[in-house]
């Protein structure tokens, strides 16, 4: 009784993409996936031993968010 089925979860999810729309929820993930693979850029370069422009991430990141 006190845990949440995958019924409860379905019925959140149906209620969120009405809520937001499924256009916001798509730009929020490409937003969010951007957002990890900078940090994953960065922790990478800076690991291999230089610090990457932080300059050059944000811009690839504004291109991949451009609206349609």
């Amino acid at each position: 009784m006190g845990s949440i089925s995958i019924w409860h979860w379905l019925i959140v999810a149906l209620i969120v993409s009405l809520v937001f729309g499924t256009r916001k929820l798509r730009t929020a993930g490409g937003d969010l996936g951007a957002a990890i693979r900078g940090f994953k850029d960065a922790v990478n370069a800076e690991t291999a031993g230089g610090p990457q422009s932080p300059v050059a991430t944000v811009a690839d990141a504004d291109a991949h968010t451009a609206d349609r």
